[in-house]
């Protein structure tokens, strides 16, 4: 059984229009709350009655919504800055969550924190280690190689001065062996 439309005009009777705005009232505060609640809506209500009395609820507080109200419906300059200071909020806490992966991987890769992760992840983890392991192993052997080639042409240059020194010996020591 639901209500028939109410008619919208001033309630003549003073006792029935105190009755239905107290009711109203309390419906209007309940709404903004579980607005406030249910959305993470910033609300704020301002009442006044009309014998002057003041009903308000301010989900985050009456004057931080109503001055947060004045900066961005006087001010588009500082509407314009609170949203490029907000998007610098979203990219460093995108940023954040990104480093606070790399050093969870970190951690997998040098064999800590291994326990929260599947048998997936671990055999990712071990591929990952793979292939960083025959890299080292290649770019090791590619040092050792060009070292043993550096090693070689020392060899050869000591080798030809060894050979020099020799022949200048033998010259020097032949016109000592003829007199």
């Amino acid at each position: 059984m639901g209500r028939g439309r109410v008619e919208l005009k001033r309630i003549e009777n003073k006792i029935n229009r105190q009755v239905t705005f107290s009711k109203r009232r309390n419906g209007l505060l309940k709404k903004a709350y579980e607005l406030s609640v249910l959305c993470e809506a910033e609300v704020a209500l301002i009442i006044f009655s009309n014998r002057g009395k003041l009903y308000e609820f301010g989900s985050a507080g009456i004057p931080k919504t109503l001055e947060r109200y004045q900066r961005s419906n006087y001010n588009p300059h500082e509407s314009f800055v609170e949203r490029e200071t907000q998007s610098w909020y979203q990219e460093v806490s995108k940023l954040k969550a990104k480093y606070e992966s790399l050093q969870r991987n970190q951690r997998n890769l040098l064999g800590e924190d291994l326990g929260p992760l599947s048998v997936k992840e671990l055999l990712n983890l071990e591929k990952q280690l793979e292939a960083a392991l025959s890299q080292a192993r290649h770019r090791k052997t590619q040092l050792m190689m060009e070292q043993m080639e550096e090693l070689r042409r020392k060899e050869r240059l000591l080798g030809d001065m060894n050979k020099q020194l020799k022949m200048k010996v033998s010259l020097e020591m032949s016109p000592v062996l003829f007199l």
